[in-house]
């Protein structure tokens, strides 16, 4: 029975990462979320799949961000990867989508990837023009153009689950290695199939590949679907609307209404929700009083 984890591997000798992903659960429940044309829904199996496989650096508690920006059919999808290895995702397109083509899907778009620190440490974020017929070619440009990270990269995706694998070659360490391993790795990495990388645990399709390599399996890292909105993150939102926007919904609607687009929970603000919204800020404003 397949489940949703992150497998990663080291290539001893060799100055080479490897990992595993499968989505099963998890992309169900984005699937159960909203209703994607077929092209749409694949390309955002791939960048889950994919986000995963980049955050498998993030060891401080964070998050990674692919986030693709277009003027196509599908004008803006977002997925969002933690170091807990939760994931959520959208995308934002037209209904009759046809073409699976990223060039075509996406037109002429952006790619950015951010890693953003919960704490201490700085956000990062680069921003590259989307090139490649597929997402695997166009984060494999990213890599090399942004970070200079000879990096490849496979994904599948289909109604059941998503899956993807990456391997990575990573500075060298100055240590005497193989000449051709990556190379060598890279062939055999291509020989994976689609079916194969959907259908195969892990370990089956490290032991396929690799057999002949000398191969650290590092213990499977579970992952989930888990949406980061709250009653409080959108009252925060509403703040920044203000209190006469807030006031001006409310006449019009009779409260506040606000879906979460990544997992369609819905949140209600009625008057007197509104009001405590800004009744601190007025404690915080009003002067003092005379004793």
């Amino acid at each position: 029975m397949m489940q949703d984890q992150l497998q990663r591997f080291l290539f001893e000798n060799a100055d080479i990462r490897g990992d595993l992903v499968h989505l099963d659960a998890t992309w169900q429940a984005v699937l159960e979320k909203h209703d994607y044309a077929p092209p749409v829904r694949e390309l955002l199996g791939q960048a889950m799949a994919a986000a995963l496989l980049l955050s498998a650096t993030l060891r401080k508690q964070g998050r990674l961000t692919i986030q693709i920006q277009g003027e196509g059919p599908v004008s803006f999808l977002v997925v969002e990867c933690t170091a807990e290895r939760t994931l959520r995702g959208l995308a934002h397109a037209d209904e009759d989508v046809t073409t699976t083509d990223l060039r075509e899907l996406v037109g002429k778009g952006r790619l950015a990837i951010t890693l953003e620190p919960d704490a201490e440490g700085e956000r990062y974020q680069s921003i590259v023009e989307l090139t490649g017929a597929t997402l695997a070619e166009a984060i494999e440009n990213y890599l090399e153009r942004s970070e200079q990270l000879d990096t490849r990269l496979w994904l599948a995706v289909d109604q059941a689950r998503a899956a993807g694998l990456l391997v990575q070659r990573l500075p060298e360490s100055g240590r005497a290695g193989d000449d051709d391993a990556w190379n060598r790795i890279c062939h055999l990495s291509g020989t994976i199939t689609g079916r194969e990388l959907l259908d195969l645990p892990a370990r089956n399709i490290i032991h396929r590949l690799y057999h002949e390599e000398d191969v650290r399996v590092f213990e499977p890292e579970p992952v989930c679907f888990r949406c980061g909105c709250s009653r409080e993150r959108v009252a925060n939102m509403l703040r920044t609307l203000g209190h006469a926007e807030v006031r001006s919904i409310l006449a019009d609607e009779g409260s506040v209404r606000v879906t979460c687009e990544f997992c369609n929970h819905k949140y209600e603000f009625d008057a007197v929700d509104s009001e405590q919204l800004f009744a601190a800020d007025y404690l915080r404003a009003a002067p003092p009083t005379r004793q």
